[in-house]
């Protein structure tokens, strides 16, 4: 676990990425570091802040699961990362932010439905 360094999630953050290059949605920033929870996308003028989830780490309900090794371990360790994604989710609330968190899932296979939610005012 210690060699698994949290920069991003890159497969599901590029895919995101191209189908808004794709369909031309411009005004984004990736990684904004200086808000809580480290949105993935950010459109500061709409004031959305845009997570993509993936399905193993942040528990998805459909597809998510727990290895059957070191059961205890992974169970504490999604409990912590859905904590932490509410708490970052309320405080980007009060600041005023829109928040869409997408499933990794979902946008494999419907990445127009995940931009309709993005890009809707």
């Amino acid at each position: 676990m210690r060699a698994i360094k949290a920069g991003s999630n890159k497969t599901t953050e590029l895919r995101l990425r191209a189908e808004l290059i794709r369909n031309r949605v411009k005004g984004w920033k990736v990684r904004a570091c200086t808000l809580p929870g480290t949105p993935d996308f950010l459109f500061k003028r709409k004031q959305v802040a845009v997570f993509v989830d993936g399905c193993f780490w942040h528990g998805c309900p459909r597809c998510g699961h727990i290895p059957k090794t070191n059961r205890a371990y992974w169970r504490a360790k999604i409990a912590r990362n859905k904590e932490r994604d509410r708490k970052s989710t309320k405080e980007l609330r009060e600041l005023g932010y829109r928040v869409v968190r997408i499933w990794e899932c979902q946008l494999a296979k419907h990445p127009a439905s995940c931009l309709k939610r993005i890009t809707r005012d």
